[in-house]
């Protein structure tokens, strides 16, 4: 009898219901996408986080506690990924990849409007964003997202009312779709 070269942290030695639980996590990737793009302001540094999450996720499987929610464990572990990305940078002292020049040649007004709205999120502080982003744009209720960013509620609408401030200031009056 020939021995397996993999051991147990192998990703082909993972446990039996591993197969649902990865198509769940690829179920998840337009939402982990769209909140990566929330916490990075960049696409390109969106996926990294993307890619990044779900490589850990996968790393620890067996960490995930079936039954609980599979989309609060993922938009956690891309939470913590994101702030040891903040904190790596600061060390490093990088910076974001500038926008690239002409990228709003040819669109239209309410594109305009989604870029203004873009571009006003990305000005909002790092915990200001993840807020933003847990509620307003993931859809989370209070007390969920309060939870999977780790802090009390009233920090959260703290946070959500002073994001919305300045949000209004960046932006003025929205047109009436938009609110």
């Amino acid at each position: 009898m020939e021995e397996n070269p993999c051991d147990t942290r192998c990703p082909q030695q993972m446990s039996p219901a591993s197969p649902d639980v990865r198509h769940q996590i690829a179920a998840l990737l337009p939402r982990l996408r769209r909140f990566g793009r929330t916490l990075a302001r960049h696409p390109a540094d969106a996926d990294d986080l993307v890619q990044i999450a779900i490589e850990k996720a996968l790393n620890r499987i067996d960490q995930w506690a079936p039954g609980t929610r599979l989309d609060s464990w993922m938009f956690r572990i891309m939470q913590n990924a994101w702030i040891d990305e903040v904190r790596a940078r600061e060390r490093r002292d990088q910076t974001f990849l500038p926008e690239e020049a002409g990228a709003e040649v040819g669109v239209q007004d309410s594109q305009l409007d989604a870029l203004a709205v873009r571009r006003a999120v990305a000005q909002l502080g790092d915990e200001q964003r993840a807020a933003v982003g847990m509620v307003l744009v993931e859809g989370f209720s209070y007390q969920e997202a309060a939870e999977l960013l780790g802090i009390p509620i009233g920090t959260l609408t703290s946070r959500l009312a002073r994001a919305r401030e300045a949000l209004q200031a960046w932006l003025g009056e929205l047109p009436k779709e938009m609110t």
